[in-house]
């Protein structure tokens, strides 16, 4: 089922008020977004880097994590009062003019 960037942040809404807590602070979500990273890197070096993962530790998957990296941008935007479907057209407006010889184009004949 396909869903807007606009209707994931409105799922997301709907969970985090249903709790008295709410959206963590700012520096609280930049500080878990960070530790979200890291378990992605260490999920990236264990599958494709030279690290491979002690017999003893539990198996993980990068798509998981991509999407509590996921869960907790549209978190930290949410509380923010950020559309992420903004910021996503804004982000390849620069990329796209910015950048716009930046790379080799595939051939497309």
């Amino acid at each position: 089922m396909d869903r807007s960037l606009g209707e994931i942040q409105r799922e997301v809404d709907a969970y985090i008020s249903q709790f008295k807590e709410g959206y963590f602070s700012p520096l609280s979500m930049l500080a878990r977004m960070s530790e979200e990273v890291g378990e992605l890197a260490r999920e990236v070096n264990h599958q494709f880097g030279e690290k491979p993962k002690r017999s003893d530790e539990a198996e993980n998957s990068i798509e998981l994590e991509l999407g509590d990296i996921l869960f907790i941008t549209i978190c930290f935007a949410n509380s923010l009062g950020i559309d992420l479907t903004e910021a996503h057209d804004k982000v390849m407006h620069k990329f796209n003019t910015r950048d716009a010889g930046r790379w080799t184009m595939k051939n497309t004949d």
